[in-house]
Order: structure tokens, then C-alpha cells, then sequence
């Protein structure tokens, strides 16, 4: 009981909820017989009984939901299925959280439509909400990026024992990319699917960066398929039918007290609406950018750190973050989010790592650091040589041996094409500038829309997806 109650708390703990990787059962095995191994405080009253100490956590934690402890003034507001938000939105099942929202779907009753409410934390800002707002406001003409963002259908806020929570309307969507590969065995998209769905990505990205955005978190966690035109026919009772009820967990204190208003008495795991990433058909490729919470404007903001997931994040903001960042960093994550969609595995493996373990597998593959980044990393000599080669007994990944074994190989496995020698040097050319560690040399988007492979390969099949037919010759930013 001890085991398996540390291996749920575990995972809740330690293994990001967005990460694109499943940790293999060899791996989590040890990290949890690590745990098990080791005194942990949650948990001293449920053996011995002998340590009456306080514990640090109070509720028993559950899997799949946001951190319990967040119900707390300043953090979460407790929703129930059933309830309904802004006397408009009865709230049907839950479809996701982040560090400081949950998101719920509703049924608009104005509307009969379905929608997606994010509802923040007490102590979150209005920074999403503006940037969005400003980006569907702040160009006359339509940039065909502009579609793949998301608007802003209502906006209010609620109130709590927790504080005032801001809350926004946006259309729902499906699920995201991240999502939809770990829905699969095979966590591969066919390949017109991952151009057309590249394209996107790299519209969206290419108009922020036009109105002068950066959006601070490009992942696939972050990218959203678009739901079918009919999803909004569906009854609350046929949604369930369909895709499942809530399976209500009940809130438990580790000390046998009643809860108090500040918390729910039940939680609900997100609901399901995706489908395998191998499943979605080349029109069935649309997609949202989604999550702005991170967004800034370098010419009003200073950002000097990273808040993209720990393999994705730019090596400027580790190893020179009083220089800031800018729009390259988004080209960095960018070139990681289209290797994911590329292939099963992310460029920089990251199970268990830390951020030195990251720096050595970006020089494994993209060559010696800059000079004064070299020279201030201090865990370097744990990796490598002073000459920058690999210490001796260190197994390295080339470029190649990557994009061998992270993509085409486990997609000839699952019986799912893989890309031809020509097609191939033309991605991995792109992926390369993108990856410059000198943020100056990486290509803008608009640069990358242009590239070999994006016009020869990628953008025909998007075309495919969104008007029937490769308009080639067409016009982009």
C-alpha cells in the first residue's frame, strides 16, 4: 500500500503532466524503489506509526488532477460537475489544468454550444487574456496565422474562500498534439499530418512574431486539434455516452478532518476527446496555439528565463540570461516542437535529467558551445574534455544516429512512411539553423516559411488539408 501510494504521489510530484515522453517501466522502477528506499514525510504516519510529525501534505493525493495542495487562498477555485459559472456555462466534464488554472467544459446555454472555460488562480494575472486580445485586434488584414489563434468569447470572474479568479471563454478544442501521442502505441503522425500540422505551427508562430509577440512556451502540450463542426449536437447525456462520465474522486485529508470550503469534495480526471496520433487524417489536421500565459512583448518586457519545458528550453536563457531573450528563443522551442511532431522521441531526451545532462546532449549533437558559455559551465568537465570531446566511456548521439533512431526508424517499426534521403537533408537543414546556439543565427519565421523543405514538402500538404488541393505558388508571409 505504502509502495503503490508513493508511486501515485511520485508521479504527481516529479513527472511533468505536459511531458511528451512516457517514462519507460525500467526507469520508473528504479526512481520509485529510490523513493521507497528513502524516508519520506507524506508518508511517515501510514508505517510505523512511531513519527507523529506534521506532515507537509494534507490531502491524499490523486491521480491525474491538479495538485491538491493548490486550494489554498491564491490558488484554485473549487468547481463541481454540475455547476454553473457566470449563470450561463454549466460546467459538463473537466478538460485540463497548469500551474494556475484549471480548464472546464461547458455547455453554453445561450449558445447551445459547447466552450472551454479557464478558470484562474486567485494570485494569476490578466496577461493571457490581454496578448490574445491584442493579437485579434492589433492587424487590419488577415494573415492566414491568425486563424490558428484563439479568441476570447466572454470574460468575468468568480469568487472564492480562495480569492477572485479571472475567467475567460474560448471555443473547445479536441485535444492536444502532445495528448494525442501519448494516446498511441505508436506516437507517430502520419507524414502529411505532421507537415500540414508544422505549417500551422510555424504561421502561428511566424504572425505573434509579426505583431511583436513572443509566446515564451511553444511545446506540443501547447498545440490543440481543432473538434469536428457536429461536436456541438451532441447532449451532455450523449457526450457521456461517447466519451465517458466523470469519474468523481473523492477529496480525503490525511488526518481525518472535514474539508473546508476552500477545496472541493470531489475531483474529476480530464475527459478524453482525442484519438490515437496516427488516426487523424490529413483534413482533420487543424490546430490551435494555445496557452499565452507565458507571452511577452520584448520592446515593453524584459524576459530573462525560460518557462518552456526543461529539454525545450533555449540555451540563452541558462547561459546568458542577462542578454534577455527575444523572438529567437521561440525558433529554438519551435525546432524541438516540429522534431516531436517529426518523429516519437524528442530531439534532447529528458527522463530523469537535469539541466546539465540537457547541455551535454545539445552539445552531443549541435558541436561545442560558444566560447563564454563554455567557459562559464561549470559541470562541463563531467561530459567532456576541455577540446569539447566526449569523456571517455560516454555513449553520444550524433545528428544523425537522432534523426535515425527518433524518427525514421519507429516509423518504419509501426508501418508508417518515413522520409527519403532528399526530404530528409532538407529538414534536417532547416532544424539545424533553428538550433544555432547563437540566437542571432537562427532564422526568423518568416525566413523558415521559405526554406527547401517547407515549400517543396510541407506547405503543399497543408494546402491539401485546409482548401482540397496544393494551391503551390500561393502566397505566405
Amino acid at each position: 500500500m505504502i509502495r503503490s501510494r508513493i508511486s501515485l504521489w511520485a508521479r504527481q510530484q516529479f513527472i511533468p503532466r505536459s511531458s511528451s515522453l512516457l517514462l519507460d517501466s525500467c526507469c520508473w522502477q528504479k526512481f520509485v524503489s529510490g523513493l521507497a528506499c528513502k524516508p519520506i514525510m507524506a508518508f511517515k504516519n501510514l508505517s510505523s506509526g512511531v513519527d507523529s510529525s506534521p506532515l507537509p501534505f494534507t490531502y491524499v493525493p490523486i491521480e491525474e488532477v491538479e495538485p491538491l495542495e493548490k486550494y489554498q487562498p491564491g490558488g484554485y477555485r473549487p468547481i463541481l460537475i454540475g455547476d454553473v459559472l457566470h449563470s450561463r456555462y454549466r460546467v459538463a466534464h473537466k478538460l485540463g489544468y497548469g500551474a494556475y488554472s484549471t480548464t472546464w467544459l461547458c455547455r453554453d446555454y445561450r449558445s447551445s454550444s459547447y466552450v472551454a472555460v479557464k478558470v484562474a488562480t486567485a494570485d494569476s494575472s490578466d496577461r493571457e487574456v490581454d496578448i490574445l486580445n491584442y493579437l485579434k485586434d492589433s492587424t487590419p488584414f488577415e494573415h492566414p496565422g491568425k486563424a490558428m489563434i484563439p479568441s476570447i468569447k466572454d470574460r468575468f470572474v468568480l469568487h472564492s474562500p480562495n480569492g477572485t479568479h479571472p475567467c475567460y471563454v474560448t471555443n473547445l478544442a479536441m485535444c492536444s498534439v502532445s495528448s494525442a501521442r501519448e494516446g498511441s502505441y505508436k506516437r507517430i503522425f502520419q507524414a502529411m499530418t505532421a507537415r500540414s500540422l508544422i505549417v500551422q505551427l510555424l504561421l502561428a508562430v511566424e504572425y505573434i512574431h509579426s505583431q511583436g509577440v513572443v509566446h515564451g512556451d511553444l511545446h506540443i502540450g501547447n498545440i490543440l486539434f481543432c473538434l469536428p463542426a457536429d461536436f456541438d449536437q451532441l447532449s451532455i447525456e450523449e457526450l457521456y455516452g461517447k466519451y465517458g462520465s466523470p469519474a468523481l474522486e473523492p477529496v480525503i485529508r490525511f488526518d481525518g478532518q472535514p474539508l473546508d470550503s476552500s477545496v472541493p469534495s470531489s475531483f474529476v480526471p480530464p475527459i478524453w476527446l482525442g484519438k490515437a496520433s496516427e488516426e487523424f487524417s490529413l483534413p482533420e489536421s487543424r490546430v490551435l496555439l494555445s496557452d499565452f500565459g507565458e507571452a511577452y512583448r520584448p520592446s515593453a518586457e524584459r524576459r530573462y528565463s525560460s518557462h518552456a519545458p526543461m529539454s525545450f528550453m533555449p540555451p540563452e536563457g541558462r547561459f546568458e540570461p542577462e542578454c534577455g531573450l527575444s523572438f529567437p528563443a521561440d525558433i529554438w522551442t519551435l525546432a524541438c516542437s516540429i522534431w516531436t511532431i517529426l518523429g516519437q522521441r524528442p530531439i534532447f531526451e529528458d527522463i530523469l535529467a537535469t539541466p546539465d545532462d540537457i547541455a551535454a546532449e545539445q552539445v552531443d549533437t549541435l558541436g561545442k558551445l560558444p566560447l563564454r558559455w563554455w567557459e562559464k559551465w561549470a559541470a562541463r568537465h563531467e561530459y567532456f574534455e576541455e577540446s569539447g570531446r566526449p569523456n571517455q566511456g560516454r555513449q553520444v548521439r550524433s545528428w544523425e544516429d537522432r534523426f535515425a533512431k527518433h524518427i525514421q526508424l519507429p516509423r518504419q517499426q509501426v508501418g508508417i512512411s518515413s522520409f527519403d534521403g532528399e526530404e530528409k537533408a532538407a529538414v534536417m537543414d532547416m532544424l539545424q539553423s533553428m538550433l544555432s546556439f547563437e540566437p542571432e543565427k537562427r532564422p526568423t519565421a518568416q525566413d523558415i516559411l521559405k526554406c527547401e523543405w517547407m515549400e517543396k514538402w510541407a506547405i503543399p500538404d497543408f494546402e491539401e488539408s485546409h482548401f482540397g488541393q496544393s494551391q503551390s505558388g500561393g502566397e505566405f508571409p
